[in-house]
């Protein structure tokens, strides 16, 4: 199990609303990214790749954005001229 510790550089704690941290806190666990909810209401992360960065990001914009935030950056992705 995950426990961090107050000096690892790589251990972030991430502001959650109750009502989201555990299926946050599930759906990081099912991408093998290690965390864990403390007594305080927390959610603890441990985020040592970029991968996992973008991954713990990513799954907090999918609960915690509204539906019109998640349209806005689908049609920001369609329109970015990535291949220039």
């Amino acid at each position: 199990m995950f426990k961090p510790t107050s000096s690892d550089p790589n251990v972030q704690v991430v502001e959650i609303p109750v009502s989201d941290r555990w299926r946050i806190y599930h759906r990081l666990q099912e991408l093998s990214i290690p965390c864990c909810c403390p007594a305080d209401g927390s959610l603890v992360v441990e985020v040592n790749s970029a991968i996992a960065a973008f991954l713990v990001r990513s799954t907090v914009q999918h609960f915690l954005a509204t539906r019109q935030e998640l349209l806005d950056w689908l049609e920001r992705c369609w329109t970015a001229d990535i291949f220039s």
